[in-house]
């Protein structure tokens, strides 16, 4: 199967606020996808629906071919999910943990071994494995959490900022292995780190107020890194008079998948309203 990742018309509401709005594109086998936009963009509600965390409102996902609503599963085994913030059980050591992962994941006898030692050998955390989580470092923690998301060696892997908190040594080290990874599995991963997407990335795609701006690759977005950040900039503050649908932005895509994206967008600077109950629409959507 060539396309692992398949989105189609993928929207979410809470309330009158629509924070994704009609996504579609798809990721094949071999792509690492930067999956890019400001704060409150929808990243992070993006990659819950894709995960099956979040039910969508209209549209549909799939995973190595299992739908997110009817095989929810299926389809959580053929992927691995770095959440925002590396969630994980504080009292318990890194060891601890992923040895109780790989068993929920149905793993049985030497099983479970291996696929810690595997993950454990991958992150690096040799040094670590028998502290209690909650004395760890921020970067610790976030190996921890990357760990358990390959450690069932799934074909699709969703990383929501994996090198956040990580200093310069470690963020080199999960770039390599994210890039060695990536030869064989889809990976989609949401960063704010720019000069990430240039280091891992083979495809980018940029979000604004819930809508694709632009599917591209990276060189094809700035064929200078450092000029990355203003480009960026551009495309998610497109304004807009307020009485007017907002006009498209277009960006030519010269290499990549080949097909400019366009999208309407708010005006900067608005801010949502509160979901029906009061409460914020995501209260994780920060990233």
């Amino acid at each position: 199967m060539s396309q692992l990742v398949e989105i189609d018309h993928l929207s979410k509401t809470f309330g009158s606020t629509t924070v994704v709005n009609d996504l579609t594109f798809s990721v094949d086998r071999g792509e690492v996808l930067g999956f890019l936009g400001p704060n409150g963009a929808g990243k992070s509600t993006t990659m819950k629906m894709l995960t099956g965390f979040l039910p969508p409102s209209s549209g549909t996902a799939r995973v190595a071919g299992h739908d997110v609503l009817r095989e929810p599963l299926a389809l959580k085994r053929a992927l691995g999910y770095l959440p925002e913030g590396a969630p994980s059980y504080a009292e318990m050591t890194p060891l601890s943990f992923l040895q109780f992962v790989a068993g929920v994941r149905g793993a049985r006898g030497s099983q479970v071994q291996e696929q810690v030692d595997r993950a454990v050998a991958r992150t690096q955390l040799h040094g670590v494995l028998h502290q209690r989580i909650e004395t760890l470092s921020k970067g610790f923690k976030r190996r921890v959490g990357l760990a358990q998301a390959i450690l069932h060696d799934p074909e699709v892997l969703i990383l929501d900022e994996p090198t956040d908190g990580l200093d310069p040594n470690q963020k080199h080290e999960v770039r390599a292995l994210i890039r060695e990874m990536g030869k064989d599995k889809a990976i989609i991963l949401s960063t704010h780190i720019l000069e990430e997407v240039f280091a891992v990335c083979t495809r980018v795609i940029i979000i604004a107020n819930g809508r694709m701006v632009v599917d591209d690759t990276p060189e094809g977005l700035s064929p200078d890194p450092r000029r990355l950040d203003d480009v960026f900039r551009k495309l998610t503050t497109v304004q807009a008079p307020r009485d007017e649908k907002p006009a498209a932005f277009m960006m030519s895509s010269g290499s990549g998948r080949g097909d400019a994206r366009a999208v309407d967008t708010a005006q900067p600077g608005d801010t949502p309203p509160a979901a029906a109950d009061g409460s914020a629409p995501d209260s994780e959507e920060r990233a």
